[in-house]
């Protein structure tokens, strides 16, 4: 049985809720043998339902999923619907990943993935490759330099730490930091 976290902001979760979310939301469980602490993150935000997803499996993989309706079941539905085509595209490479067990490949059904979806267990294609010097600067010039490209992200090397960290922008219109790290 999966453990759940689920939070709520600017809404209050009711039982009914949190059954509704453990219900859907658990039903991704059933690719895998184990999977750590579902986090749901259940957000209104201007006449927004948004619902954010975390599934943690073994092997360091997370399955993440977000999705933002006027309503917050449908919200949910749809989140669920999205990781479940996230477990479709990748059966191969999850087969792969987990070749001594843990993954059950076999629950995923042949017939729903649609032919776009299909993968033929090849690697993923690099069509571009860019290289370049990771300057040393703090998150703020690193901002600014994503800003001033007009790119969604930013890789820098921190000043402080000298860690490669990434700078993102994110779809609320916020920004994001992702540290390296052991």
């Amino acid at each position: 049985m999966a453990t759940f976290t689920v939070r709520g902001k600017n809404i209050e979760i009711t039982p009914a809720l949190k059954d509704y979310v453990e219900k859907r939301v658990g039903k991704v469980t059933k690719y895998f043998d184990e999977v750590g602490e579902i986090t749901v993150l259940l957000t209104v935000l201007k006449g927004q339902h948004i619902v954010e997803v975390t599934v943690p499996v073994p092997g360091g993989i997370l399955l993440r999923g977000e999705e933002a309706t006027m309503d917050m079941y449908t919200s949910i539905d749809l989140v669920v619907e999205k990781l479940e085509r996230q477990i479709h595209k990748q059966k191969t490479k999850l087969a792969r990943r987990f070749r001594s067990g843990g993954f059950k490949a076999e629950e995923v059904p042949e017939e729903k993935v649609p032919e776009a979806l299909k993968e033929d267990g090849e690697e993923y294609t690099v069509i571009k490759t860019k290289r370049f010097v990771v300057k040393p600067m703090d998150v703020q010039e690193a901002i600014m330099q994503m800003n001033l490209i007009n790119h969604n992200f930013f890789v820098f090397r921190d000043s402080t730490t000298e860690e490669v960290n990434v700078v993102y922008r994110r779809t609320d219109g916020n920004y994001g930091l992702i540290e390296s790290g052991n």
